[in-house]
């Protein structure tokens, strides 16, 4: 298949989710991808909890490099990849690459064809030497308050402002990979979680604008829609139903059999349901709850209009759609167990990429790497007897 970053060296130093996730939309199209890691492995291998899924979901396709890079040995050998690649991603603390001696400034002149990829809480202003997770900036960026009801915000159901940012410094990298062609140099490229909250908040912000009143959280909005919401089942299971359109009205009532609702002119038209959504919307629930999930569904198929089940994660790794799509690929867990995890969410070419190599061992391809870089097997030999690698 089409690789399309085949040939594209990068050393990745990052641990949780940010930096993992921009190197894995690198590695996922062909980029060969470093992970450097300490010798005793990536914390984020151990993790706990919400945590337990990050190292394997995000490293597949990667290699590690396992090596004290606070050692002098271990910095000459960084040095030398770093002279051979094209791109560093980084998501450590304010300062630590430029107190471990790799930071941009130092590693360009190295190699003036780096591009530098770093991963932060903040970009350039009064907040840039904080600290930052996602759930941070998710309660500062106005999300959390958008997502809970009043009184109560809430941080979303997955580490999304860490994808987004880390998508944001995939696409920050493929940029200056095109500008490289024309210029010949490097580039320092830099997200931030505060800032890819507050882009994805930015609708919001215009919302606001506009109106003279506190908007109100996601829970508790006033649709655009006079139906766009979830429906209690007589087998006691939710679907969602979404109409946004007067046609999809009409078929909604044609394919439930509401011939009723169909000749009422009040509610022929979207802004007429949402007048008459005091009585209209209880009724709805009740004429809904008579039929059970299957019978649902079967009848919104049937309409073509917008449906959904209400889904757990549990329930995606048989979702049709996932499966017979190619959406998902097998990858070997830190137990050994094989697991369908989704790929990188893109057709290309009318392809959909294909899984490389399973998340590494602790230091996997260390030995291979050195090789390559000419070190002998006696130089390493006594690089792991000195706990180097």
């Amino acid at each position: 298949m089409v690789r399309p970053l085949e040939g594209i060296k990068v050393l990745e130093f990052t641990h949780a989710v940010m930096g993992p996730c921009a190197g894995f939309l690198m590695s996922e199209n062909g980029a060969d991808v470093t992970l450097v890691e300490p010798t005793k492995g990536s914390p984020t291998r151990f993790l706990k909890g919400f945590g337990t899924g990050y190292f394997w979901y995000y490293n597949r396709n990667k290699k590690s490099l396992a090596i004290d890079i606070k050692s002098e040995e271990g910095l000459k050998i960084i040095y030398e990849l770093v002279k051979e690649a094209d791109v560093v991603i980084e998501n450590f603390g304010p300062g630590t690459m430029d107190r471990l001696q790799l930071g941009y400034e130092k590693l360009k002149t190295l190699n003036p064809r780096l591009i530098y990829c770093s991963l932060k809480g903040f970009l350039s202003g009064p907040y840039e030497k904080r600290h930052a997770m996602d759930e941070v900036v998710q309660m500062m960026g106005g999300l959390a308050y958008m997502t809970g009801r009043s009184g109560d915000p809430l941080r979303a159901g997955t580490s999304v402002v860490d994808i987004t940012g880390g998508m944001f410094g995939y696409i920050g990298v493929l940029q200056a990979l095109f500008e490289r062609e024309k210029t010949g140099e490097g580039k320092f490229v830099k997200s931030a979680l505060f800032e890819t909250c507050a882009f994805m908040v930015g609708q919001h912000m215009a919302y606001q604008s506009q109106v003279d009143y506190p908007i109100p959280p996601m829970p508790e909005r006033i649709s655009a829609w006079s139906i766009y919401k979830i429906f209690e089942t007589a087998d006691d299971d939710r679907v969602f139903i979404g109409i946004i359109s007067d046609k999809h009205w009409r078929r909604f009532c044609e394919a439930f059999g509401w011939k009723d609702w169909l000749e009422d002119a009040s509610l022929s038209t979207n802004n007429g349901r949402i007048d008459e959504r005091e009585w209209f919307l209880p009724e709805l629930d009740q004429r809904v709850k008579l039929l059970t999930k299957a019978d649902i569904i079967d009848k919104c198929e049937t309409g073509d209009i917008p449906f959904a089940p209400i889904s757990q994660p549990k329930d995606l790794f048989e979702d049709e759609q996932l499966n017979k799509g190619n959406s998902l690929s097998e990858v070997k867990m830190k137990n050994g167990k094989m697991v369908k995890l989704p790929k990188f969410p893109l057709e290309y070419g009318g392809e959909r990429t294909e899984k490389i190599s399973d998340p590494p061992e602790i230091g996997e391809h260390t030995h291979s790497i050195l090789k390559r870089l000419n070190h002998t097997e006696k130089e390493i030999e006594e690089m792991v007897k000195n706990n180097i690698i």
